[in-house]
């Protein structure tokens, strides 16, 4: 029984390690991305990372952990969802929505002091081809399994 829990254990934390190293490639190859497209000089690439990754940390936080611990609320009492309960989830996922957008917001405003304009929108550019790369990866990796 020690062993079979013992290679659980070491199955699991391999496969955390493995994530970890896959986002933390991703991660790199963003920065990589970005930068070339923003064309980022030494002196903006010092300003601007540290204000991206907060504003990305501050983002991960409201999507992924927020608006998930929402949605599994919402999944696991659907059957007993009566209406005051679904109006106070439906006012969190708002809120959700309202702070993905200011914290958006104050990114952009923080940018404007390091980044023109054009840098700016080229940055958003930059992040939606990202994604649609990443997606257009996860797609073809995907069918070369099956």
């Amino acid at each position: 029984m020690k062993k079979i829990i013992l290679i659980v254990v070491l199955f699991m934390s391999l496969h955390i390690s493995a994530q970890h190293k896959n986002r933390e490639r991703i991660k790199s190859l963003k920065v990589s991305f970005i930068t070339e497209k923003l064309d980022l000089t030494e002196q903006e690439a010092q300003q601007f990372w540290p204000i991206y990754n907060e504003y990305e940390k501050q983002h991960y936080a409201i999507r992924y952990i927020e608006s998930r611990e929402i949605r599994k609320e919402i999944r696991e009492s659907l059957d007993t969802l009566n209406d005051k309960k679904a109006n106070a989830l439906l006012a969190r996922l708002e809120k959700t929505e309202v702070d993905k957008h200011n914290a958006r917001m104050e990114f952009s405003k923080q940018l404007t002091k390091i980044l023109s304009p054009k840098k700016i929108i080229l940055l958003k550019i930059a992040e939606d081809d990202f994604k649609r790369k990443m997606l257009e990866e996860y797609k073809k990796r995907k069918k070369e399994d099956h």
